[in-house]
């Protein structure tokens, strides 16, 4: 491995001077190298296919965000409940008083645009990342030269490209970050020029926030107040026509949002997810709150994902200890965002908040971290906004460094992700043991794939009845399309023969399976009848 990183290295050390001559004449055309970004960043996930195909949908989140892309594909904010709802009660997925997802928006969009355009969710998903790789550059000629604009580009192809998680799920992420880049970039400019234009992409990024990450917006919403009070206290009538132009599209995404939360819950100001936390438990409260209390019947995996969620969030409400404790834990999430090799221009960044720009920077960054950490949980997409931030401190760090130190981060950074990536394009080997963050390579290790090849193999509609065994643990089998009743294979939990033979007579033309998970590898077979009881939880 070593050997392979020296040999990578005097490779690019060989062209680093032409390589360096190019992009300096090339950083300043803004059109051309947002396209070389994000076409580099799909055709070098492309190339993976062969050895790495669109990912598998493989759990609770990803089946719930694609219950949402399908709906809005279907041009719907939610489904009518189904009569026989109880055979589909899924993790994240609300049944009553409509069929939906319980998530926001925004990743849905990108999903519902790939089956639409290409059809292929995961067509949206990997555009959604060539878009955040081109928005990081744009984002980041607010703020540096050119050519350390095309720099961070670069980077961000590196670190948000074809091996990161965020391309390889359905759960998100890219939109998130592409929302955080467009406001950073945006208020830059506004504070240089105050067009209207630039009050667009600022109101487009907030809303853009708010119907992907509602929570994390009323951060990014403080951050942006707080930006504008400095800028333009002096010339505040600037700022009236892009503010209105900016207000006008968050205006927009507020009234969407209110849209989806009247389809699904029936009530203007309940959010889908508030009223899963109502009747099931989850997803888990603030740390400063009391745990959710369920208000409904459940079936195993349900109520295995209440009681590990609410283990997370712990009896009663936080402590400050914990807090420290769960913040301080949370840093090595760093690594998500930043090479590793990049830490070394974090300290020459310092020198940098000089400027109350980039005190702002740091100050919104922490704010993030802060506020997001008073939820239980923890995923990077929780700060997908802070992602083109991050980018930012460690390209002015670079360009503080000394000539020799700059380069050698920067080509320790390109030889990482081109051993990585040339490992990827061979066949599975233990080395990949030692990846840090990325999970292209994961596979199917739930053993999906054999179930689904087992039913494609099957002409005509299919009904299987899942089957977990007392044993079972934290994996999702239930997965329905938007249109229930008309989908080729309908997933249902079994409820035992005599409630059974109920949703048999429902589907009477149906072939009927029974599929066993928990076995290794996982069983499906022509459906016999016994009984599976759903589980209550007090």
């Amino acid at each position: 491995m070593v050997f392979s990183l020296a040999i990578i290295l005097i490779g690019l050390l060989a062209v680093r001077k032409l390589a360096a001559s190019l992009a300096l004449r090339m950083s300043e055309h803004t059109g051309l190298c947002m396209g070389l970004l994000f076409s580099l960043a799909v055709v070098l996930r492309v190339v993976l296919l062969p050895r790495h195909p669109v990912p598998m949908a493989s759990g609770a989140d990803d089946f719930s965000y694609l219950l949402l892309g399908d709906t809005l594909a279907h041009f719907r904010l939610a489904n009518a409940m189904h009569p026989l709802h109880e055979f589909f009660e899924a993790v994240f997925i609300l049944q009553q008083p409509k069929y939906a997802s319980i998530y926001p928006l925004g990743q849905g969009i990108v999903l519902a645009f790939g089956k639409l355009v290409f059809g292929s969710y995961w067509t949206g998903v990997l555009l959604a990342s060539g878009v955040l790789c081109a928005l990081c550059y744009w984002m980041l000629r607010g703020w540096v030269a050119p050519i350390w604009a095309l720099a961070g580009g670069l980077l961000a192809v590196m670190e948000f490209g074809p091996l990161n998680p965020w391309v390889n799920s359905y759960w998100g992420g890219s939109a998130s970050a592409s929302a955080g880049c467009l406001v950073f970039g945006a208020l830059p400019r506004l504070r240089k020029s105050q067009r209207i234009r630039d009050g667009l992409l600022l109101g487009l990024g907030v809303g853009l926030e708010i119907l992907t990450r509602p929570f994390e917006t009323v951060f990014l919403g403080v951050a942006v107040l707080a930006y504008c009070a400095v800028a333009f206290r002096d010339e505040w009538r600037g700022f009236v026509k892009p503010g209105t132009a900016a207000l006008c599209i968050v205006a927009a995404a507020l009234g969407l949002t209110l849209l989806q939360n009247k389809a699904v819950t029936q009530s203007w100001l309940t959010m889908p997810y508030m009223l899963s936390r109502y009747q099931y438990g989850v997803p888990a409260t603030l740390t400063f709150q009391a745990n959710a209390v369920p208000h409904r019947q459940m079936t195993a995996e349900q109520a295995l994902d209440y009681q590990a969620q609410s283990k997370i969030h712990g009896p009663g409400t936080d402590s400050f200890g914990m807090y420290l404790r769960r913040l301080a834990y949370r840093f090595r999430y760093l690594r998500f965002f930043l090479l590793p090799p990049l830490y070394f221009a974090l300290l020459p960044f310092a020198r940098s908040l000089r400027d109350w720009r980039y005190v702002w920077a740091v100050g919104t960054t922490v704010l993030f971290a802060l506020g997001t950490n008073f939820y239980p949980y923890f995923y990077p997409q929780y700060l997908a906004a802070m992602t083109c931030l991050l980018l930012l401190f460690s390209v002015e760090g670079l360009a503080r460094l000394a000539e020799g130190p700059r380069m050698f981060v920067w080509l320790l950074c390109a030889a990482s992700f081109v051993f990585w990536f040339a490992v990827y394009l061979l066949p599975p080997s233990s080395i990949t043991t030692y990846q840090s963050w990325n999970y292209i390579n994961w596979g199917d290790p739930q053993g999906r794939t054999a179930v689904e090849d087992q039913l494609a193999q099957n002409q005509g509609q299919q009904l299987v009845f899942v089957r977990y065994s007392a044993a079972h643990r934290f994996e999702e089998w239930i997965h329905n399309e938007a249109d229930i009743d008309g989908a080729r294979i309908v997933w249902a939990n079994d409820l035992g023969t005599e409630k059974n033979e109920k949703l048999l007579r429902y589907y009477p033309k149906r072939t009927a399976w029974l599929l066993e998970p928990d076995a290794r590898p996982p069983t499906l077979n022509p459906y016999a009848s016994e009984t599976s009881p759903f589980i209550t939880v007090h």
